[in-house]
């Protein structure tokens, strides 16, 4: 298997060739507040089979737990923590194509929002459900 991946602004890619250790969304706090989400979705990888391109900035978040992010947009792009060695944690989003992640997990469902359940019964769009307000030209003085 082969995945390929890039930040939001294109300045940092990764390719992983090989079989993945993990498919799992994660509700636990500490990526919650890394991510700004209310869940991380992300991909188990072997870190000697993942290759990088272009600068990461890392962010210790605890003692030995180490978070990776791109200097120049901010995406996320992946956890790795000294509990476990053998792997790296890449967040989903940043994949090629994110439409074929399928998880085959979820941990940590303490923390999980509870407004997630609702998600069904909340009215969706295809974008925002209004125009944004358009200001009208500063006077001038």
């Amino acid at each position: 298997m082969v995945l390929t991946g890039i930040c939001m602004c294109g300045a940092v890619a990764w390719t992983y060739s090989g079989d993945l250790t993990r498919k799992l969304v994660c509700h636990c706090a500490d990526c919650q507040r890394a991510t700004s989400s209310p869940l991380t979705a992300f991909l188990g990888m072997k870190p000697e089979q993942l290759s990088w391109t272009g600068e990461i900035v890392h962010y210790e978040s605890s003692p030995g737990t180490f978070r990776g992010f791109c200097p120049t947009c901010g995406t996320r792009l992946y956890f790795r923590s000294d509990r476990w060695p053998t792997e790296v944690h890449v967040h989903a989003a940043t994949m090629s194509n994110p439409g074929e992640y399928r998880p085959d997990a979820q941990v940590f469902m303490p923390s999980k929002a509870g407004w997630l359940d609702r998600l069904p019964s909340i009215p969706a769009h295809d974008g925002f459900q209004q125009e944004p307000m358009v200001h009208p030209p500063a006077a001038t003085v």
